[in-house]
């Protein structure tokens, strides 16, 4: 007989308390149980049922059979539940966290693209600049920049981008240029609040050396536009990532400030909560993103 057929028998009975409704339970006859649960025993050389005429317990083997059974039943439903996860198409909501500055400026103008390339996901994307809790809070996936925290989540990188220090012309005409990176704690900095390292800027120096700069800001805000529009209006020095600054640098708005240091890259990444596969509809957009970016080039970035 089937070895599968005999577990998920012998498990059901100890589940459903008899032979009578694990029967009810498979669909099939109470001989057909009882045949496979004493195939089982025949094959094992052990008793695993206790049987009476009023009820039907697992012996000390039994028990201990049956934990280890009902693991490798879950096993292959889960191995039958994704390949019909992994054939069946793409839909249903997709529930997206992401930044409000990298949503506006990089996920916003590609999801008319996906929406047309897969009709039968529909999507909410969450513009907010703090960590959700993907599962307690009932998101499908997130868009994360920067170091990731230690997490039970899965994660995949989608791009990177380079980070810099910028400030305006003006600024740099009132306050002076920082020549390297000790001057900084001269100068008016201005610090992003959500920050997985809050007000401490990591930095390398033109040897190599790692740095960290930990001098206060003189504005704070957990918002990257508010941020780049202080550095526009000449407030300060920020440290932000290219695809903010980017098109402020090409315009001549704002400048690097220390041109000689080494340029720091973050990680862009998907995180999804953990699990043996991966829903459809989230793993099309972490494809479709991947895809995305790679087309815009490092440039963008």
């Amino acid at each position: 007989m089937d070895r599968l057929t005999e577990m998920e028998a012998f498990a059901t009975v100890v589940d459903q308390g008899g032979f009578t409704d694990a029967a009810r339970k498979m669909g099939i006859s109470k001989s057909a149980v009882s045949k496979h649960v004493s195939s089982l025993e025949a094959r094992l050389g052990a008793r695993l049922l206790n049987r009476t005429t009023r009820r039907v317990s697992p012996t000390e083997i039994g028990l201990a059979y049956y934990d280890r059974a009902r693991r490798v039943l879950n096993d292959a439903g889960e191995a039958d539940a994704l390949v019909t996860s992994m054939q069946s198409a793409p839909s249903g909501l997709l529930r997206i966290s992401v930044a409000t500055d990298f949503g506006v400026n990089h996920l916003s103008p590609v999801l008319g693209d996906f929406l047309q390339e897969f009709p039968d996901i529909t999507v909410n994307m969450v513009l907010n600049n703090r960590f959700v809790e993907l599962i307690s809070e009932g998101f499908d996936m997130a868009v994360r920049i920067g170091e990731l925290e230690d997490s039970t989540l899965r994660a995949r990188k989608l791009t990177e981008t380079s980070k810099k220090m910028i400030a305006s012309p003006a600024y740099f005409e009132r306050y002076g240029r920082p020549a390297r990176i000790d001057d900084l704690n001269e100068h008016k900095l201005l610090h992003y609040s959500n920050a997985a390292n809050g007000a401490v800027w990591k930095l390398t120096a033109p040897s190599g050396e790692k740095r960290q700069v930990r001098t206060a800001g003189w504005l704070t805000v957990n918002d990257g536009q508010s941020l780049l529009n202080a550095c526009i209006g000449g407030l300060g020095i920020a440290y932000l990532p290219s695809f903010l600054y980017a098109d402020a640098l090409r315009k001549g708005l704002v400048e690097e400030a220390i041109p000689d240091l080494p340029t720091e890259t973050q990680g862009i990444y998907a995180v999804y909560p953990p699990g043996r596969f991966t829903q459809p509809k989230v793993r099309a957009f972490i494809d479709f993103l991947v895809e995305a970016f790679a087309e815009k080039g490092p440039d963008t970035w």
